[in-house]
């Protein structure tokens, strides 16, 4: 099997390349720059809880060494604090990071990766498919064809793989503005997020708007002031009286020493593409969808659209054709940034409109205030991680269901699980490995070695019932999980979302599950061991490690 071909040397590019590498899938990564990334202070990304551990699982570095996770956030309207949160748990803390720093943190940990070639100053100018594969033709330095079994545009907005597959990109242009600064200084405040609407200092006009500072490592804040819609021209001398004007509002009219390291201006728009899927060709990130406006994050998604696609292509990638798994890609994280732009764009005019709701209703400019820390938080219809609750990977209503607390088609939370061997992990740590995930749910089982009670009670059946499901999974076992009685079995993606949990040992409901979140009867993948003995993924990485090299 040829490589897949994976355009654009992004976050989002360079994460599904890794993603898919340990899956034994060998990439080439077309990346039009040099190689490297300069340093941008100011361009800086948040990742919530389930994005930064996919970054620390995929790099092996501890992000909280290379970002900053805020201890707290608060919200200001004028003179009055409106919002306060603590984030007591600092893993479900938003971490903040410098662009350059994550994408150099993947740019390393894909130097180990034999599977994975990136070829730099390779520009992408032609794209041809057939049954068979793709192939593509890249400018520059070493303008070359190359050849692949899928291939993925991670190319950004102006992506050229969404333009060679004529692909349309409607939505709405320059959605809000904001001018940025990052600069070393001291707040009245540490370690906590602000956002600050309607500043006394600003009392009249669309200029009054709102600042966000939000901190990075080594006293370092990126701020943000909301731009007057139209396109002004933002000058070095207008961003130093902000500057300047916003740290004296915050310091009782004291300007303290500080150290400008980078300023911007920074566009949001909001698009979405009307196809993510075209035979053999995917889009995702920014490629795929643009968003950002009122505190949310679209590098976020981009990151879990290429932990949606990553498992999928690596199915189909060594035992076949998925069609209905691969096209579960586009349907599920399609509707899913629909329904957020959606919510974005009902907002927009109650936040931004200069009036609205606040005019009618009493308190309902708290309430707007609390919409709007909620797509800065990942919480809400601005920001909340989403569920494939209506995906076609569902498998329908089972006899055996039991409640949890995670919803059909959400991400599962992460608890200490028992590994096959005999080991304490986090659950999450097991994501990503191309196996579903089948947990027990056992209290009592962690005061014992596994050993005494691997063989004990439910576990044979279960075991049996695991090994015979329709694709490779690993049986793991949790003392708890939230909302789960003694004995629920959960069955998870290889991505963690919760496909369903049962009550009890139910082989046939669990196969029942496990097919359907292959994508059905004739999507299902063939059992673990090839012809030879050995498993697929062992041999492909043998046989495709030269080819990507």
């Amino acid at each position: 099997m040829d490589p897949v071909i994976v355009v654009g040397a992004g976050p989002v590019g360079l994460t599904l390349a890794l993603a898919l590498a340990r899956q034994d899938v060998p990439c080439v990564v077309l990346d039009e720059g040099p190689g490297k990334d300069d340093p941008r202070p100011a361009r800086t990304v948040v990742l919530r809880e389930d994005t930064a551990a996919l970054m620390e699982r995929l790099t092996g570095l501890a992000l909280d060494h290379a970002g900053f996770r805020w201890a707290g956030w608060r919200s200001v309207r004028r003179k009055q604090v409106t919002n306060e949160v603590a984030f007591e748990d600092a893993e479900a803390a938003p971490l903040h990071i410098a662009q350059h720093v994550l994408t150099g943190a993947l740019r390393a940990a894909l130097e180990n990766e034999r599977l994975v070639k990136v070829a730099v100053d390779s520009r992408l100018d032609a794209l041809e498919q057939e049954r068979s594969g793709v192939t593509a033709h890249t400018r520059g330095a070493s303008g070359t064809w190359w050849r692949g079994s899928y291939l993925v545009g991670c190319d950004g907005p102006r992506s050229t793989v969404r333009k060679l597959q004529d692909i349309r990109f409607p939505g709405r242009t320059a959605v809000e503005r904001h001018a940025v600064a990052a600069l070393r200084t001291e707040l009245p405040w540490q370690d906590e997020a602000l956002l600050h609407r309607s500043p006394p200092w600003r009392t009249s006009g669309p200029s009054a708007g709102e600042i966000t500072a939000r901190p990075l490592p080594d006293e370092v804040w990126r701020l943000d002031w909301l731009l007057p819609p139209g396109k002004d021209l933002v000058t070095p001398e207008i961003l130093l009286t902000r500057i300047r004007e916003t740290l004296a509002g915050w310091n009782n009219g004291t300007v303290p020493p500080y150290e400008l390291l980078d300023t911007g201006v920074h566009t949001v728009h909001h698009r979405l593409a009307r196809r993510w899927r075209a035979d053999r060709v995917f889009l995702a990130g920014d490629a795929a969808h643009l968003l950002g406006a009122l505190g949310t994050h679209g590098l976020d998604e981009g990151l879990r659209d290429a932990d949606n696609l990553a498992w999928k292509l690596a199915l189909a990638w060594h035992h076949g054709p998925h069609e209905a798994l691969l096209d579960s890609y586009q349907t599920e994280r399609r509707a899913l940034l629909a329904s957020r732009l959606r919510a974005a764009d009902q907002a927009l005019p109650l936040l931004r409109g200069g009036g609205g709701l606040r005019t009618y209703v009493p308190g309902s400019s708290r309430s707007l205030d609390t919409l709007l820390m909620d797509g800065h938080l990942g919480r809400g219809a601005l920001g909340a991680p989403g569920t494939y609750a209506g995906s076609p990977l569902a498998p329908g209503r089972l006899e055996g269901e039991a409640p949890v607390g995670t919803a059909p088609g959400a991400q599962v939370t992460d608890v200490t699980v028992t590994a096959e061997d005999g080991t304490f992990v986090r659950l999450r740590d097991r994501l990503g490995r191309g196996a579903l995930l089948v947990v027990l749910i056992a209290p009592g089982t962690g005061v014992w070695e596994r050993r005494h009670w691997v063989s004990a009670g439910i576990m044979p059946r279960l075991a049996a019932a695991v090994s015979a499901l329709p694709h490779r999974a690993e049986l793991l076992v949790a003392e708890s999980y939230p909302g789960a009685a003694a004995h629920t079995v959960l069955l998870l993606r290889p991505d963690g979302h919760l496909v369903t949990a049962l009550n009890g040992v139910r082989p046939a409901d669990l196969y029942a599950a496990a097919e359907a979140a292959l994508g059905g009867p004739s999507g299902a993948a063939t059992s673990e061991a090839g012809a030879d003995g050995r498993s697929p993924g062992a041999g492909a990485r043998e046989d495709a490690g030269a080819r990507a090299r």
